[in-house]
């Protein structure tokens, strides 16, 4: 493939990071291109890591719903990678554009349709052979969850456990940005991802809950005790396909009392809808709509202070004898903000992003077709996340 550079489309808080921490490892990336719909919020980044760092990128406006103009940018740049930090939306036209010109693709979040509230890797593996036969990688997913937290349970199989049975994921922010109610990445996703029905998967079926409906109040290390509400995530679906020997698996994230209050308010009141309503004689979607009126969370990094702890706890059988593991990283939001301008949760999914493409540019996760970071050795990208950023612990459990 006689192909370089990395071409980095989206120019939102995760780009913010991602962009960064790219150019902190230009000499494996060599030329870096950002391009968005909109050019100031790439010369907003550039500017911003010339100032840190002293690196050059360069920057060009592309539309990320359109395939060909993705594929004229891709040929432009003549890139090796692509990294979508877009948005979950605009998946499946990058993919598109990355196997149309033999070029690697990664992701932080699977696709998810505009005009349905669900999301799923169903149409994003049917592009495996697109991939495949092209020689071509398409990493799924490589954000902190889904990502790290894929990463987390290959990590505890291949070095802890002989086989993993109950995985549950624990992701607690406890950030306060002081603003009545906003959300810490795009209110759009956000939203509609906690207003869902909850899911898990157990003993090879998938059990639906009402939204929110189980809640358990979980000890993070160096945060304390939070409420935290099942919610169905990505990563479930790959994790449960590919750890052989699993028996359930769960998600949980936390949220907090107001938040939920608003939430539920907006939702009665039909603001979280994704089915457009005439406004005056205009067509608007109620969500959207929304969107725009809350905080960019891109602009929270300043007032927003506390850590974030997110980790998985692993229970299975070493030698014959049943264990229980707990990995986790922790993160300090004004720390993220001195260092990229951006708070946690940015951090959290940027920095993973910009491993999951050096190891793919570098040729060190070399698996070929559409494919989820658990299926790879974890052990270079753990190795990665100890001198980018996110320190990462074990601790074993007592079983209960």
């Amino acid at each position: 493939m006689n192909k370089k550079g990395l071409l980095i489309i989206g120019a939102g808080g995760v780009s913010t990071v991602a962009t960064l921490k790219c150019a902190m490892n230009i000499d494996t990336f060599e030329n870096i291109t950002l391009a968005s719909r909109t050019l100031s919020k790439c010369v907003k980044i550039k500017k911003m890591i010339k100032e840190k760092i002293d690196v050059d990128i360069d920057v060009a406006i592309v539309d990320a719903d359109d395939t060909n103009d993705i594929i004229k940018i891709i040929k432009k740049t003549n890139c090796k990678v692509v990294l979508n930090v877009a948005l979950p939306y605009q998946d499946l036209t990058i993919m598109d554009a990355c196997s149309a010109t033999n070029t690697h693709y990664i992701d932080t979040a699977n696709y998810e349709h505009p005009d349905e509230a669900k999301f799923e890797y169903k149409e994003q593996w049917a592009r495996n052979d697109d991939f495949k036969n092209n020689n071509l990688t398409a990493l799924l997913g490589s954000g902190f969850d889904p990502g790290v937290t894929g990463v987390f349970v290959k990590y505890i199989e291949q070095n802890y456990l002989d086989s993993i049975e109950y995985i549950d994921i624990m992701d607690c922010n406890a950030g306060d940005h002081g603003y009545p109610f906003a959300t810490n990445f795009n209110p759009e996703i956000n939203l509609r991802e906690v207003s869902a029905n909850g899911r898990y998967w157990e003993e090879g079926e998938w059990i639906t809950t009402k939204p929110l409906e189980i809640r358990v109040d979980h000890d993070y290390p160096e945060v304390g005790v939070k409420p935290s509400y099942l919610l169905y995530h990505e990563e479930l679906e790959s994790l449960s396909k590919n750890i052989k020997g699993l028996k359930r698996i769960r998600f949980f994230m936390t949220f907090g009392d107001a938040y939920i209050q608003h939430m539920n308010c907006l939702e009665n009141v039909g603001m979280l809808g994704i089915e457009p309503v005439e406004h005056k004689g205009q067509m608007i979607t109620p969500i959207e709509f929304l969107a725009t009126l809350l905080p960019d969370p891109a602009s929270l990094g300043p007032r927003t202070h506390g850590k974030t702890n997110i980790g998985c706890i692993c229970e299975g059988i070493k030698d014959g004898v049943r264990k229980k593991y707990y990995i986790y990283n922790i993160c300090d939001h004004q720390e993220c903000y001195k260092e990229t301008t951006a708070q946690a949760v940015s951090y959290t999914t940027g920095v993973p992003a910009m491993i999951g493409s050096k190891l793919v540019y570098n040729g060190t996760w070399d698996l070929r077709g559409a494919v989820n970071v658990e299926e790879f050795d974890s052990t270079p990208f753990v190795n990665e996340m100890m001198t980018q950023g996110l320190p990462w612990k074990v601790m074993e459990m007592d079983i209960e």
